[in-house]
């Protein structure tokens, strides 16, 4: 076997020009070209597949009486289930190779879409089915991207990871862009629930791309044992995912910086859905137009809104990231969203205004898509495999997903008891972003010990 995959090594097959063609978004060097195109295919098809879904996860729980005070309460809801479907992940981690593990649970995932479509042929499932299918949506879209990039983090060393992030990160943006235009296009022909299967087709052509990124990763390999050794072998200590995260402080670091960046960042959503409907409601008052009209308003606000994210994310993503990242490096380019994110609130903390909200989240959501989305996982890089599949699963999924209840919490009691209003809300944020930038320094500090201590895997270069 090692003879073939010597024989089949990708360096001799691919053609020079491929590497040369994916210059304008970032550095890729012969031999690596068709890997990486794989990777950001794969992530493109999955991040696609979120977004045929999302649609039907929508109007099944809102079809429920009260639906949408159902939506505000599912974060905590999923949270609460990921306290168990992490550790069960992890004992899987425990049992299987990485090839085995990310092919049977992309496949996993593609089943359950297949069963709820044929609940979905029957009116009283259906009916009863929209809090299971949002809640199952909320684990599935959080624990399938975790995994893609710990299998990235995996097959990639921290100089290739570097430099080859960038281009696999504009597929989950571009994913993301034409995977919401292709539901609003399939839906009107087809029908809601048949994005199920849609999305199923998909997943599944994941799980056979994972097949051949691992196939070609083992092939380009200058040491074809060892590699094989790593990869057929599941990394195998019995440790939990919240143990290993406890464990170590480099890791505690990046789950913490994970709640405060995402908490931060629902509270900014909270804000701006808010002034949105008082723009909405104070042109009611004016009579520019009437109260029927109100959610048009809101549709149309968070359309334009959606447009300026997803096209200035995708620019900056495509021509910016790896750039800014080999000009002045991870650690500096990891404060730049907490800067945006720390100027907007900070704006709005004085100038409590629709225009200056709108402007500040716009760049830090497109910047959190791109630039803070493409650093995160490069954290992972200088970790253990086991790190990367376990503990990674907790940090990407139960912590980001803790930083939504914080903030749900934070603007129950806000609204409730304390009486918050826009500029106290933001004054919050403007804290909270203090403790992220003290949490950046510490992770950039901690990031750089383990970055000089770090023996790159058999294959990477």
């Amino acid at each position: 076997m090692t003879q073939e995959l010597a024989r089949s090594s990708p360096a001799s097959t691919e053609p020079p020009w491929l590497s040369r063609l994916l210059a304008p978004v970032t550095e890729v060097r012969p031999g690596e070209a068709v890997t990486a195109l794989i990777m950001t295919a794969n992530v493109f098809l999955m991040l696609t597949a979120y977004y045929l879904i999302k649609p039907v996860r929508e109007a099944l729980i809102l079809a429920l009486e009260s639906g949408a005070e159902y939506k505000s309460y599912m974060s905590a809801a999923i949270a609460v289930v990921l306290l168990f479907a992490v550790p069960a992940y992890a004992k899987i981690v425990d049992k299987l190779p990485r090839r085995k593990l990310v092919v049977g649970v992309s496949l996993f995932f593609a089943l359950h879409l297949m069963l709820f479509f044929a609940a979905s042929l029957s009116p009283a499932l259906r009916s009863e089915m929209g809090l299971l299918f949002y809640l199952w949506v909320g684990i599935f879209n959080m624990m399938v991207v975790a995994q893609f990039w710990a299998f990235a983090n995996d097959i990639y060393g921290v100089e290739q990871g570097k430099r080859i992030f960038p281009l696999i990160a504009l597929g989950a943006s571009l994913g993301a862009a034409v995977g919401s235009k292709i539901a609003s296009g399939l839906i009107p022909l087809f029908g809601l629930f048949p994005m199920l299967l849609v999305a199923a087709a998909l997943l599944a052509t994941c799980a056979a791309l994972f097949l051949l990124a691992d196939a070609r990763e083992a092939a380009r390999s200058k040491d074809v044992q060892a590699l094989l050794a790593v990869v057929s072998t599941p990394p195998k200590s019995g440790a939990g995912a919240f143990q290993i995260v406890f464990q170590h402080r480099y890791l505690l670091l990046i789950a913490a910086f994970s709640l405060v960046f995402s908490w931060v960042n629902s509270n900014g959503e909270y804000l701006l859905g808010k002034l949105i409907k008082a723009a909405a409601v104070e042109a009611v008052g004016r009579n520019e137009i009437a109260s029927s009209g109100v959610g048009a308003y809101i549709g149309a606000a968070y359309g334009e809104f959606f447009f300026y994210v997803n096209v200035l994310g995708v620019l900056l993503q495509s021509f910016v990231v790896s750039r800014l990242i080999r000009w002045i490096g991870i650690g500096p380019a990891f404060f730049v969203l907490p800067v945006i994110a720390l100027a907007d609130a900070s704006a709005v903390a004085f100038v409590p205004l629709l225009a200056v909200l709108r402007i500040g989240k716009v760049a830090e959501n497109a910047t959190d898509y791109s630039l803070n989305n493409t650093l995160r996982q490069m954290l992972w890089l200088v970790t253990t495999r086991e790190m990367k599949y376990k503990a990674k699963q907790a940090v990407d999924t139960f912590c980001v997903r803790m930083g939504d209840v914080s903030s749900a919490l934070l603007v129950y009691a806000g609204t409730a008891f304390f009486g918050f209003t826009v500029r106290k809300f933001s004054i919050v944020n403007v804290a909270l972003v203090g403790l992220w930038l003290v949490l950046a320094v510490a992770i950039v500090r901690e990031q750089a010990r383990m970055t000089a201590a770090k023996v790159d895997p058999p294959g990477a270069s």
